[in-house]
């Protein structure tokens, strides 16, 4: 005879069930298995370059962006992890974006924190942020902050594609909150700024006397150093993982790694609900670890596998991968590779939430 569970030998009267059920009442017996299934549990995944390419080629070639209604006028491929049903995880958002031509992606700003990484772009590709005219070249990153018009216009005669990340599910989703939104009244904003404003302003030198209030941008606010409009150029970060290379000793399980920090405050995070990093893996396998913050990648080059649980997800140029919560995992490149890694950890170091861990055998 099977045996029953505490649970099942519980038994109330149907007069004390009819209170319950009449005022929206349960018993914690009942409620605490639903506790942590509102979201499936995430998935590990790969998106391959060559699948998406494909989807953004079609969409490119079937939709024009001035067809798509106001707001979501961009034209994006956006990985989706079937796990979660709407994005690659339930707190950070991934799309690959283009713009053919001549077209321009409206101006609009909104309260979700955004960034862009170039995967094909040229100086003749711009991302238009607070003003300033930023060049997208290959592997430049570019923040979009809370509250900042920002439009992407391709003066070139290429198509241009990036990766869009943003904290969107984060908001939506997991808090379940709405998202303050506005279109600017002109398809381009007016471009205030000589090119290379916001760098000079966060550069080594500062503004005298500067004051801050500590507030968010825009009708936010918030006890974080609001992050500023910014292009970290390529060329830059790849000569400082190089010299780290040449002369320090690889993280066990990130290899060689540099932060994109706040230009701000010069220190981690990026964004207070996502932090970026560009990874150099040469030294072979990293030694396995689990943590409870979601790992996403996009392979800026190289090939080579990353280990997830009994899960290989090979990788090579262009691929997006996902490494879901307290999984343990290593990456193992063949040769050389460098990584662009995506973490939502910042949020539960807010909450002291944080947990890393190697594996115990």
């Amino acid at each position: 005879m099977a045996q029953q569970e505490p649970e099942e030998l519980l038994e109330m009267s149907s007069d004390t069930r009819s209170i319950l059920d009449e005022h929206g009442l349960r018993p914690l017996w009942e409620v605490e298995d639903d506790f942590g299934n509102v979201i499936d549990d995430l998935e590990a995944d790969i998106w391959k370059w060559d699948d998406i390419q494909a989807a953004i080629d079609g969409i490119e070639r079937d939709v024009p962006i001035a067809d798509l209604p106001p707001g979501f006028q961009r034209r994006v491929a956006v990985p989706i992890n079937t796990a979660i049903g709407n994005a690659i995880s339930n707190t950070i958002y991934v799309g690959v974006q283009t713009v053919s031509p001549g077209e321009t992606a409206p101006s609009h700003r909104h309260s979700a924190n955004a960034l862009r990484f170039t995967i094909d772009g040229t100086e003749d590709m711009k991302t238009i942020v607070a003003g300033e005219e930023f060049p997208m070249e290959n592997n430049d990153l570019i923040t979009t902050p809370q509250w900042e018009w920002h439009d992407h216009v391709n003066d070139s005669d290429e198509t241009a594609a990036w990766l869009d990340v943003l904290d969107l599910p984060l908001f939506l989703d997991s808090l379940n909150k709405k998202q303050v939104f506005e279109n600017h009244e002109l398809e381009r904003q007016p471009v205030t700024k000589t090119q290379g404003y916001w760098d000079s302003q966060y550069g080594r030198g500062r503004p005298a006397d500067e004051k801050s209030d500590g507030t968010i941008p825009g009708p936010f606010e918030g006890n974080c150093e609001a992050t500023p409009p910014y292009r970290f150029g390529w060329d830059e970060m790849l000569e400082s993982l190089r010299q780290r290379s040449d002369n320090d000793e690889p993280d066990p399980h990130d290899g060689y790694s540099l932060a994109y920090v706040n230009p701000a405050t010069g220190k981690e995070p990026l964004f207070p609900t996502m932090s970026f990093r560009a990874q150099l893996l040469n030294e072979g396998p990293t030694d396995p670890h689990f943590h409870n913050a979601t790992e996403v990648y996009f392979v800026i080059e190289g090939e080579g596998a990353t280990h997830v649980d009994d899960e290989a997800l090979e990788w090579s140029q262009w691929d997006i991968f996902v490494v879901p919560p307290d999984a343990t995992h290593h990456h193992e490149p063949d040769d050389e590779a460098i990584l662009l890694g995506m973490t939502d950890r910042p949020v539960f170091e807010a909450f002291n939430f944080y947990a890393e861990a190697e594996p115990s055998s």
